[in-house]
């Protein structure tokens, strides 16, 4: 099992679509996928976990209350299978740091879902800080995929991010930590900015940037109002078939072992 942080300390960019966007375009694939949400804003489990009655989130094992195997729950959908976020979550960002093992929580608990054998990937949908539950993360998981926003301030905080990355490296906890891609969410081809910020992005951080561009629709606000996932909601639109070609180009470079230990940009070389 291959872990995946889809990632970015910056809200409103396209975190919690592409979790749960490309977590069932990868199961529509065939592959067995399980989505880790780490955010306790619970998004993707509000449309992916509709089980009724008492449940345990990621929380239980994070404290030790509990396996993280015991926690992983199917979805409507087939081969994707789910660990849910609650309110819980919030206050563990507390309790977990004054534990002595505070950094590798997480990682104890990927180190036994991996031993389980049961899933191919497992995607974490991680919060909008850099608090931790993200160094958590950081420090659990096999590479990063950064989702960025076509718009002018797109690259404001990844530049703290990547710091944050060597951090962790540095430390000990995740050496092996690698950036499988910058991902472009949001785009409009419509504006003159966008395709700029694209230009930009691809200029500085070159082959780091996926090719797939993940364009701006209203059919992602709309899905979970109505809990469903975009290809549920709208399977034959422009924002399901791009979710479609990400998760191909995803596999591919899975298949290439394609990860980039250092993602600063290509001018700065």
């Amino acid at each position: 099992m291959k872990v995946i942080a889809i990632t970015n300390q910056k809200g409103g960019v396209g975190k919690t679509t592409t979790s749960v966007s490309l977590a069932a375009a990868l199961a529509e694939k065939g592959k067995r996928i399980l989505l880790l949400d780490l955010d306790p804003q619970g998004s993707a489990s509000s449309v992916l976990d509709t089980r009724e009655g008492e449940k345990h989130s990621i929380y239980a094992a994070l404290i030790g209350e509990a396996p993280a195997s015991s926690l992983a729950a199917p979805t409507r959908i087939p081969n994707l299978f789910i660990i849910p976020s609650d309110l819980d979550l919030a206050g563990s960002e507390i309790e977990v740091a004054r534990m002595d093992d505070h950094m590798v929580r997480l990682r104890r608990c990927c180190d036994e879902l991996r031993a389980a054998n049961l899933f191919d990937f497992m995607l974490i949908d991680c919060p909008p800080s850099l608090g931790v539950l993200m160094s958590n993360a950081l420090a659990a998981t096999d590479e990063i995929l950064v989702p960025i926003q076509c718009e002018y301030y797109a690259l404001e905080g990844l530049g703290l991010l990547l710091e944050v990355t060597d951090r962790i490296r540095a430390s000990g906890a995740n050496p092996a930590l690698a950036v499988s891609g910058l991902l472009l969410t949001m785009f409009d081809a419509r504006t003159n900015l966008n395709p700029a910020v694209e230009r930009e992005v691809r200029t500085h951080f070159r082959e780091v940037v996926y090719e797939t561009v993940i364009p701006r629709t209203v059919r992602f606000a709309e899905a979970p109002s109505h809990g469903r996932t975009i290809f549920e909601h709208d399977p034959l639109g422009s924002g399901a078939n791009s979710y479609r070609r990400l998760a191909a180009e995803f596999l591919e470079r899975q298949n290439k072992n394609v990860s980039f230990m250092n993602a600063a940009p290509a001018a700065a070389a």
